[in-house]
């Protein structure tokens, strides 16, 4: 199992971790030939892991994270009725996201159910700096299947969190769409920032 410094992550769900921080540092490299800011990041053991399979397309790197979380997880499954992935806003071959909810819907006994999709083609939420604007294009973007989250304790699953905008918007469909009777979040890390 990685090390692990569990980070409470607040919004509007009942209550949320994260298993650690992303990275412990990053210094400014400059601008690179396509115009994208360039960072030298160190990462948390588990900020590692994630970046080589979400970055790298290592999957190797998942046991260890799905091992990690679900050590966690296991004390407090029975709050749990089902884990809901959140949707990918990317598209990869593999989807980081999914491969990690499969594994620890496995791990600890928990259905994965992919009852939340998005309403329109989405970009990526990162290049979006300003908070407002980022729940903005958000707003409607997210739809669920009441059918699987009526009166369900649904366990909402995110790789990353950085400012919460994506598992608050989720959280709101889920419990006014979803008829879900709680919602708590859950991800592997969070940025130091919530930019």
């Amino acid at each position: 199992m990685a090390a692990s410094n569990p980070q409470k992550i607040t919004g509007n769900w009942r209550s949320g971790y994260a298993l650690d921080l992303h990275t412990t540092g990053s210094t400014y490299l400059g601008v690179d030939e396509y115009g994208h800011n360039k960072f030298d990041n160190s990462y948390t053991e588990l900020g590692g892991l994630l970046n080589r399979l979400k970055y790298k397309n290592d999957q190797s790197a998942a046991r260890e994270i799905i091992a990690t979380a679900a050590d966690f997880l296991r004390p407090e499954r029975a709050k749990f009725d089902l884990i809901v992935p959140v949707p990918a806003s990317t598209y990869r071959s593999v989807q980081p996201v999914l491969l990690l909810a499969n594994g620890l819907g496995a791990a600890i006994g928990l259905p994965v159910v992919r009852c939340v999709t998005t309403t329109r083609p989405t970009t990526q939420l990162k290049a979006i700096e300003d908070f407002a604007e980022r729940e903005k294009a958000l707003l409607g973007l997210h739809a669920v299947d009441a059918m699987h989250t009526t009166e369900k304790n649904v366990l909402l699953f995110d790789d990353l969190f950085r400012s919460g905008a994506t598992l608050n918007a989720i959280t709101n469909v889920l419990l006014e769409h979803g008829g879900a009777k709680n919602v708590y979040a859950f991800t592997v890390t969070r940025t130091r920032s919530n930019r």
